[in-house]
């Protein structure tokens, strides 16, 4: 029998938060679904944890620690000052003071956060990528030489499909230059330009440090898109209900893979997993062709863990129940060895 921890469990404070702050109401409400569901399974599992916000201050880590001294941080941390640039420098606050937590180490969250790096670092090792252009936002924005149309523009740094709509579908040279503006202004963010792959949008839930587990592919369906129109996760594909019921998305578990294609794409998500330094867990996002070709979109270190979103839906399907997963994330945050 494995001895049972204490957990301190870190959430995203949406505003300054104190030390003791009470998050009962917030973790009844959707927003909170996540951070409830980990707080419930930690009790379930018989764990001591405890919870604790930022927002801007990393100060109140130590605080807490003088009272609480936990084995181990479960971190749900994806943002400071509500800005989820920042998700890496919290983390190597924890790595500098030599504090165990779950889910993915700054180097990994670094590297997957910029998805030109995270592209170009593929590209050498073989792995296909999009042709794509990166447009920083002090640069003129020209002409989208070396690609091919249609492409999608989208915040080089952005996660969740943030900043993604039908207005990222680009056509022609106008729209190019108009998008690009618009993310280099809105978003205040250096742009990604790159191809659009039409085929099938493939999410990869992987798990682990030396030895990795790969759980069933999930795959989202676009029922109700005409066949002339992009097939993109859009924001609103992503988030919002109405308009996912309109257009027939779906998220399910990918069907008629053939099973050396699966054996490929699990190899091929190894690979990403570990040329991009991600340990802890991860989803990697994934679009195949037609013809059975692999292109790698994005990878999502320390994806959502709510019990119903496609992470646990995989490990569920791969017979590791919801309570099962957060222990088996919270014993590799033990004893993850870092730096």
């Amino acid at each position: 029998m494995k001895k049972k921890l204490k957990v301190l469990v870190l959430f995203d404070g949406t505003s300054p938060t104190k030390l003791d702050q009470d998050f009962t109401k917030e973790l009844k409400t959707k927003d909170w679904k996540t951070e409830a569901d980990v707080m419930a399974a930690l009790g379930k599992l018989g764990h001591t944890a405890e919870h604790l916000a930022i927002y801007d201050d990393v100060d109140l880590v130590p605080q807490k620690l003088e009272t609480f001294a936990p084995d181990v941080l479960f971190n749900l941390v994806e943002q400071f000052k509500n800005k989820s640039g920042f998700d890496q420098n919290i983390v190597s606050f924890f790595e500098m003071q030599d504090l165990p937590f779950t889910g993915c180490g700054s180097t990994g969250l670094t590297l997957c956060k910029h998805k030109g790096i995270s592209k170009k670092i593929l590209h050498y090792h073989g792995i296909h990528v999009p042709n794509f252009l990166v447009i920083p936002r002090d640069q003129r924005i020209g002409r989208p030489r070396q690609l091919k149309l249609p492409i999608l523009v989208k915040p080089v740094r952005e996660e969740a499909s943030y900043g993604i709509s039908q207005a990222s579908f680009i056509q022609n040279e106008e729209q190019f230059r108009e998008r690009v503006a618009f993310i280099h202004e809105k978003h205040s963010s250096d742009a990604i330009a790159e191809e659009y792959i039409d085929g099938r949008e493939l999410y990869v839930s992987l798990m682990g440090n030396v030895r990795l587990t790969v759980f069933p592919i999930r795959e989202l369906v676009f029922r109700e898109v005409p066949p002339n129109e992009p097939k993109i996760a859009t924001f609103k594909a992503k988030w919002d209900e109405e308009y996912r019921k309109r257009w027939g998305l779906e998220n399910q578990f990918a069907e008629d893979l053939e099973p050396a294609l699966v054996t490929n794409i699990e190899q091929t998500c190894k690979d990403i997993y570990r040329l991009l330094t991600i340990d802890g867990y991860a989803r990697i996002d994934l679009r195949l062709t037609p013809e059975n070709k692999l292109y790698f979109i994005e990878a999502n270190p320390n994806p959502i863990l709510a019990d119903d979103e496609d992470f646990a839906l995989s490990a569920a399907k791969a017979g590791l129940a919801y309570s099962q997963l957060i222990e088996r994330i919270v014993r590799l945050g033990v004893k993850t060895v870092r730096g």
